[in-house]
């Protein structure tokens, strides 16, 4: 790495700082002075000995370009994950950032860019942006090509949805009244599995065993943008999971079987009018029909799993028991649907309180019994009504 002089075609000096990228091939940088020439050679140096060295050819590429190189090598993307990036890339990153060079996107352009899509779109759907844009940057440090990633707003990834519905018992059995007969049993598996819509449109006839009431999981089913399908497995390695059904559903599945599914064991439980996999649309539709027949408009499908999953919380069980149960990697959900069930927080005040009457009634166990005519612990006058102590 050298400075060396030169003169335009104007006649006027200028320094190149000569150097190699990391493939290997020679390139320069031209500076006005031999001050700033020196002084970004020497920075590379110390970059170089830091292994931190950032090839500069490198950082001129446009966003776009490095973005598609970038899908190229990502062979592990699932093909849903992969349709949703390209869809956040080609309508809300590209449009604004595509034609910056990796070295000129910083983080105020990156923070006015956020904003902008939670103006015009939704604070969600720009967090939704602002993760894979910080993704492919990192991956750009990785490579050596920028210093740092310009994605470092405070809570700019963070999605923030509002507390959903939760639906009674009572409202799901009447929702799986309303729907369409072939796809009632979606609605309690959803509700009272725990399943997601991905997981319930992939179950096979084999996947279900009535004489354990198990239901295994192990696939979901993905339509994709082209309108293909593709089945692969739960979104991590805690969704593949065997669930526990409740008594009632297993009449209710013998019932779906007799009716709609075929004697082969790899029949889906729901299929489409011509045999294969039923397109979300056409369960969209039936759920949309039955919601408004009962005026639930505000329920989502998804928000079948949400409730079944409170209702799961209130039964006493532990967060790893539910993350179990739900697919779950981490115990941010679990604990979310515990904090969420009041009901069972009731219960469990009324069973101290029940506790705490029971033993406020009992003599303590090394004292003899009051003498006939003494005031009991219930007596008004001893400071407790009904077994409960009076607080001022």
């Amino acid at each position: 790495m050298s400075v060396h002089t030169r003169r335009d075609a104007k006649g006027r000096r200028r320094y190149d700082v000569r150097l190699r990228d990391l493939q290997g091939r020679q390139f320069k940088r031209t500076f006005d002075t031999k001050r700033q020439a020196e002084d970004f050679a020497a920075k590379q140096r110390i970059r170089r000995a830091e292994a931190k060295w950032i090839d500069a050819s490198g950082a001129r590429i446009p966003l776009r370009q490095y973005a598609a190189s970038w899908f190229e090598t990502r062979a592990d993307l699932r093909p849903r994950t992969r349709d949703t990036y390209e869809a956040l890339l080609r309508l809300h990153i590209l449009p604004h950032l595509g034609d910056r060079p990796l070295e000129q996107i910083t983080v105020p352009l990156v923070r006015v860019w956020h904003g902008e899509l939670i103006r015009t779109k939704s604070q969600n759907l720009a967090a939704k942006a602002y993760r894979l844009l910080g993704v492919i940057l990192r991956t750009a440090v990785e490579d050596g090509l920028i210093s740092k990633s310009p994605c470092s707003i405070r809570g700019a990834g963070i999605e923030r949805s509002p507390e959903r519905p939760i639906a009674t018992i009572e409202q799901v059995f009447d929702l799986a009244d309303a729907i369409a007969p072939r796809y009632r049993l979606t609605v309690l598996l959803a509700c009272f599995a725990g399943l997601r819509k991905g997981e319930i449109l992939a179950l096979r006839r084999d996947r279900v065993d009535l004489a354990e009431r198990t239901v295994t999981v192990r696939e979901q089913l993905q339509e994709l943008a082209s309108g293909s399908f593709s089945v692969g497995g739960p979104k991590s390695s805690a969704g593949t999971r065997v669930v526990s059904l409740p008594d009632f559903l297993v009449g209710e599945i013998e019932t779906h079987f007799a009716s709609y599914v075929d004697d082969k064991s790899s029949a889906l439980l729901f299929q489409g009018t011509r045999g294969g996999p039923l397109r979300r649309a056409v369960l969209q539709r039936a759920w949309a029909k039955a919601r408004t027949e009962l005026d639930l408009d505000y329920l989502h499908f998804h928000d079948l799993r949400h409730s079944g999953n409170t209702l799961a919380a209130s039964t006493g069980a532990s967060t790893r028991e539910l993350m179990v149960r739900m697919g779950h990697a981490s115990a941010e959900a679990a604990l979310r649907y515990q904090h969420a069930s009041r009901e069972r927080d009731r219960e469990i005040a009324a069973k101290l309180d029940a506790m705490v009457s029971g033993s406020l009634d009992q003599p303590p166990p090394d004292q003899p019994p009051p003498p006939q005519g003494a005031p009991s612990l219930g007596d008004s006058s001893s400071g407790c009504r009904g077994g409960k102590r009076l607080v001022a």
